[in-house]
């Protein structure tokens, strides 16, 4: 079997799709993405299938080698982003040649569905317990907010007051059985997270995510001593490489790899297990595509520490297309009981709607995230 043919296309509300065609009939569907963009990462794929065109599907350990080792400079959001949705698209296409799910080509499964959560919002919070409660509403488990708007290095107590006032009116909207993940987003810089960790422990989050962006892991080892809430932080981490730092370490307890963004469904399934041996959990970071999705449940299936997962259906950057506008089959994500079924159809599990992303594909997008800045004119983290 040979790859004949590559086809990229841009969909709202802010995706990029792969699919790679083979001489035999055989499709396969990826997402090569970053999430502003995707227009870089495009290019991106464009080198790299110079290399794939004419070879067979089936080597994806030596293509994915050749992608990565192959290149003198290597790594970082771009590079690695393209080679996970060229490595999405290979497994789909020995999934589907094989007629089997890809976790049955990983070693078979080790849980039939997995938790997931809703996220409710939190950057400009106006009725953020509402959100809480329909997500409760609807089935959901467990749900995930942004814990602030901007934040200096050394902001006012006032700002920290709003903060635990919004998570204790969510806490107190869908009660202790829910978990609630707080997402710092990177936003805030050491001396506030430690600040932030140790008051937000009344309310018992599930996790506190990014509490300072990943070029300052080093911060978690002062910030862990602040706080008992496990630590979660990954998503802008790119490869076994980055993580293997964090894990020595040993001062996160979730890593949250984007299948989009590291590597793909490859390297992910490395980074999750090598997680595992330093006892640390695994939610897996996507608030993209049906495609990006399925590759994130084929991954999750297999690896005992992966414990929830986020997904983006009815999420706000969705408004006009969403994950199901995609894909042929609605039910395939069908979430009951604040879980989803892992999906057993060959490759991904998926039937991506060919028809409906060559249309949207037409409109395009052009997707950026916000700029903001603090009241003094200096840039803040989004």
């Amino acid at each position: 079997m040979k790859i004949t043919n590559y086809t990229l296309y841009q969909v709202p509300p802010r995706w990029l799709f792969l699919k790679i065609e083979t001489d035999e009939g055989i499709t396969g569907w990826g997402e090569p993405v970053i999430e502003g963009k995707a227009a870089t990462v495009k290019t991106s794929v464009d080198e790299l299938m110079t290399y794939l065109l004419g070879k067979d599907p089936m080597h994806i350990e030596d293509h994915w080698n050749v992608m990565y080792r192959g290149g003198f400079y290597r790594g970082g959001p771009i590079l690695m982003s393209a080679i996970a949705g060229i490595d999405q698209a290979l497994w789909d296409i020995k999934g589907k040649f094989y007629g089997a799910p890809i976790y049955q080509l990983m070693g078979g499964k080790a849980r039939d569905n997995i938790k997931v959560y809703s996220w409710i919002g939190g950057d400009r919070p106006s009725d953020i317990a509402n959100a809480a409660k329909v997500a409760v509403e609807a089935g959901f488990k467990a749900i995930k907010m942004n814990a602030s708007e901007e934040m200096q290095y050394i902001d006012s107590y006032e700002k920290v007051e709003h903060v635990l006032a919004r998570i204790a009116k969510v806490r107190e909207t869908v009660g202790n059985a829910v978990g609630i993940g707080i997402d710092f987003h990177g936003r805030v810089h050491k001396p506030m997270a430690k600040v932030l960790a140790k008051e937000l422990e009344p309310y018992h989050p599930m996790f506190i995510e990014e509490p300072v962006l990943p070029e300052n892991n080093e911060a978690l080892r002062e910030i862990a001593r602040h706080t008992s809430i496990p630590i979660a932080t990954g998503e802008r981490m790119f490869s076994r490489w980055h993580f293997k730092n964090l894990l020595m370490d040993g001062y996160a307890d979730i890593i949250q790899p984007d299948l989009s963004h590291a590597g793909g469904i490859t390297e992910c399934k490395k980074i999750l297990s090598m997680a595992e041996a330093f006892d640390v959990a695994a939610a897996p970071h996507c608030p993209l595509g049906p495609i990006a999705l399925a590759a994130c449940l084929q991954v999750d299936a297999t690896c005992h520490n992966a414990f929830i997962q986020e997904q983006s259906l009815g999420i706000h950057y969705n408004a006009g297309s969403d994950l199901l506008d995609y894909v042929t089959d609605k039910t395939v994500f069908a979430y009951s009981d604040g879980k989803v079924v892992i999906p057993s159809g060959p490759g991904l599990g998926i039937e991506v709607n060919e028809e409906k992303v060559a249309e949207m594909a037409r409109i395009g997008h052009q997707w950026q995230n916000p700029l903001w800045r603090h009241d003094d004119g200096s840039i803040a983290e989004w």
